[in-house]
């Protein structure tokens, strides 16, 4: 038996990420250079495929304003064509679009020149151009800084950013609304056809969010209505024989409703043995203009899938032994459903000039089973692999709630001021259906073995179930003080209330109040224009194992409180063809769970978490068809206070790396139109290596991944595309513990057809 590292050459390493920081120097050289271009480049502005954005009318009081706005409706309208806005563009190229607005950082409409914190935006047709048909890749391989830990237990979506991991401290959003973890799990959404971009805020969230985001925030914004009509479909299929079906319609009713449909299906062999996979995706939305001033848009989202079943490979001695890369160890009978459906009404209102008020009304159903057995670890005695952790698990949750804020522009002492204050209460039912304690176990041939089949001792019946209702109160708040400064802050006030009745043991069952204030103020410099300097100080709340699956256990801790102080500079220049952004943070998260150093059996709450680093990306659109998109990530992120029981005593990991979290990350994308209707790309992910285990013993190794693809337009509404991932058929792991490894997709090739009729 042979098995090998799957850590890359040094060198290799040393010279991708050398490319990486060569990039972001790049345009600190073209500042110091007074000569003139070989070519005089003009702005460019990418316009996104969805919707444009709608010029409502406002009671501005004279009638040429109101002629103009009317005009500008109509030719958006009647040609799709984009209206300009006071704050730019919504998308601009390259690809870090600050010059356009977002919603993750600020509810005010704000640029992200003019947000004091790090925000990024992935458009839709970046995210096509790259061919990433998942939110995990999109945001991984896009934004700055930020990993994955994705497993079938945490539904595959688990995100690491700024030295914080998993679902209670990064934040995945849609369309601005949390996602509440049931038992550790978010499995909606997942596929990025119905996605319009795609938001990410890097640093603490919570006074735009709520509790569960001290790393940061991904919010997903869905695509809305066309005015103008329009179809696409598109088929590709792959070397792991993944075929996939997706189409996308929309264009007006009459002149006041308009509508959009997207969908798409996937069915996959996969890349492991017995993996078969299959997923749909639905999202319609209807957009109703009552009047010049209010737009009501209704919307319902449908998610269907069976996802991998693939738990992890198993370690042999400590190491990973290649020959057992395509190896499934689940049973031959397993089993994994996710069906989430999602339904929204949103109403925009423009009072009066200055006045504005929107309104979000939304049900969430989420549905999810888990049948496997999921613990797989080598015994050296008998040279068999151990299974353990027979699970069926049952989740039925419901999530109902209602956010609105009013907006309010004028003017305080002569400055320009922008007010936004609003409310979001909702309310969650979570019921957990389980077989606890997981009983079950068998061993297997590692090379050689029968999957058998789930044979647990233990009833599946209901575990628990919970009612959380939640409020919060919100304001925001942007002082101009000058053209040049500006004063950002806000605050935010939350109350859940989770009621728990456990239906195994009921003494356990009990009730719960929290109550949170977070806040952040912050400032932002343009001495001149396109360039801005910020600083903001920020604090975010988390909640300890999940609200709405709250353990008797933990009910008696606070929720994890975090700090970060952040500065950072960012410019637009060449007329927009080049941007850059440059950040530094630190971050500090206080009361983890931790033992009693005296008493190892008791769980305390004294423990302390802190990240520090810097991030900085850059994008150019250069002469000859080349466009270049790079940044990267270095962190320090650490235990400052962590005491586990280890045996009969207690360990402090003060010093040691959390778990999962690289200390270095960067992504480089090349674009090049070497021809007439032609183009190419390819990018990089470069991640460091991270830890299984809070010990620090257990390394999984650092690697790169290479992606590339080329595309051929053989007519304006056809586009045919090669890619392949993995370009070098890396062996790489995505997470995982100190006894199995979940692997990533080997080298995989394939075709794809774009048609718009």
């Amino acid at each position: 038996m042979t098995s090998r590292t799957i850590l890359p050459p040094r060198h290799h390493r040393a010279f991708l990420s050398s490319i990486a920081f060569s990039c972001l120097l790049l345009p600190a050289e073209g500042w110091a250079q007074s000569g003139k271009p070989s070519q005089t480049l003009d702005p460019v502005v990418v316009q996104p495929s969805a919707t444009p954005p709608r010029a409502r009318s406002t009671k501005r009081g004279t009638a040429t304003h109101n002629a103009r706005s009317r005009q500008q409706r109509n030719v958006a309208a009647n040609t799709g064509a984009p209206v300009a806005t006071p704050t730019g563009p919504v998308f601009a190229a390259p690809t870090l679009n600050l010059t356009g607005t977002s919603t993750a950082g600020s509810r005010l409409g704000l640029t992200r020149l003019q947000t004091p914190a790090s925000v990024e935006v992935i458009s839709a047709e970046t995210i096509a151009e790259r061919g990433q048909q998942n939110i995990l890749d999109a945001v991984t391989q896009n934004a700055t800084g930020f990993t994955a830990s994705p497993a079938p237990g945490n539904g595959g979506v688990s995100f690491n950013t700024r030295g914080f991991t998993g679902l209670g401290s990064v934040m995945t959003l849609y369309d601005g609304t949390q996602l509440y973890i049931g038992a550790g799990t978010v499995t909606f959404p997942f596929d990025t056809w119905s996605t319009e971009r795609i938001e990410v805020l890097r640093g603490p969230a919570s006074v735009m969010y709520g509790a569960g985001a001290v790393g940061g925030a991904i919010n997903v914004v869905s695509k809305l209505p066309l005015w103008v009509p329009r179809n696409q479909a598109e088929l590709s299929l792959d070397s792991n024989m993944t075929r996939r079906i997706a189409v996308d319609s929309g264009g007006p009713v009459n002149k006041d409703v308009a509508y959009r449909i997207t969908a798409s299906g996937n069915m996959s062999d996969g890349w492991v043995d017995r993996d078969n996979t299959s997923n749909v995706a639905l999202h319609a939305v209807v957009q109703i203009r009552q009047n010049e001033d209010v737009t009501w848009t209704l919307s319902t989202d449908y998610g269907d899938r069976n996802p991998s079943r693939y738990f992890g490979t198993p370690l042999i001695n400590g190491r990973l032994d290649e020959s057992l890369r395509f190896k499934n160890y689940n049973v031959s009978d397993s089993h994994i459903r996710y069906q989430d459906s999602w339904n929204q009404v949103k109403t925009e209102w423009q009072v009066a000039d200055g006045i504005s008020i929107q309104n979000t009304l939304y049900y969430l159903n989420s549905k999810r089973h888990w049948k496997d057995v999921e613990s797989y670890a080598y015994n050296p005695a008998t040279g068999l692999i151990n299974r353990s952790s027979d699970i069926e698990i049952f989740h039925d949750q419901q999530q109902f709630g209602n956010r609105m804020d009013a907006k309010f522009r004028g003017h305080i002492f002569g400055m320009v001021n922008e007010f936004l204050a609003g409310f979001d209460v909702n309310s969650i039912n979570f019921t957990h259906t389980n077989n606890s304690p997981f009983g079950g176990s068998s061993s297997v041939n590692p090379f050689n073995f029968v999957p058998g089949i789930f044979n647990s001792p233990n009833a599946t019946v209901p575990g628990f179930g919970s009612v959380t209702n939640q409020y919060a109160l919100f304001a925001e708040n942007r002082l101009s003080v000058t053209e040049q400064l500006s004063l950002i802050a806000g605050i935010r006030q939350d109350g859940p209330t989770i009621t728990r009745t456990d239906y195994v043991i009921p003494g356990n069952s009990f009730e719960k109040s929290f109550s949170s204030t977070t806040w952040r103020a912050g400032a932002v410099y343009t001495p001149v224009k396109d360039l801005a300097f910020y600083g903001q100080y920020s604090t975010s709340v988390d909640p300890v194992g999940g609200l709405i699956s709250l353990s008797s256990a933990n009910k008696n801790f606070d929720l994890a409180t975090g700090k970060q102080i952040e500065i950072g500079v960012k410019q637009s220049f060449w007329g927009g063809r080049g941007e850059w952004t440059l950040a530094g943070y630190e971050i500090v998260k206080n009361n983890l769970l931790a033992r009693d150093p005296n008493i190892p059996s008791l769980t305390v709450q004294v423990g302390q978490q802190s990240s520090r680093g810097v991030e900085a990306s850059v994008g150019l659109l250069l002469d000859y068809g080349w466009r270049i998109d790079a940044n990267t990530a270095f962190l320090r992120a650490k235990y400052d206070d962590f005491v586990q029981a280890v045996g009969n005593g207690s360990v402090n990991y003060a010093g040691n790396v959390p778990v999962n979290v690289p200390q270095n990350v960067s992504n480089i994308w090349a674009t090049w139109a070497f021809a007439p209707n032609w183009s190419a790309n390819a990018g990089v992910q470069i991640v460091g290596k991270t830890y299984a285990d809070n010990a620090n013993t257990m390394t999984r190794p650092a690697y790169n991944i290479v992606n590339a693809g080329v595309q051929w337009k053989p007519d304006l509404n056809t586009t045919v595309s090669f890619r392949v991932y993995n370009l070098f058929d890396e062996v790489y792991t995505t997470s995982g513990g100190t006894t199995q490894w979940l692997l990533g997709m080997p080298r995989t090739a394939q075709l794809a057809v774009n048609v718009k009729f």
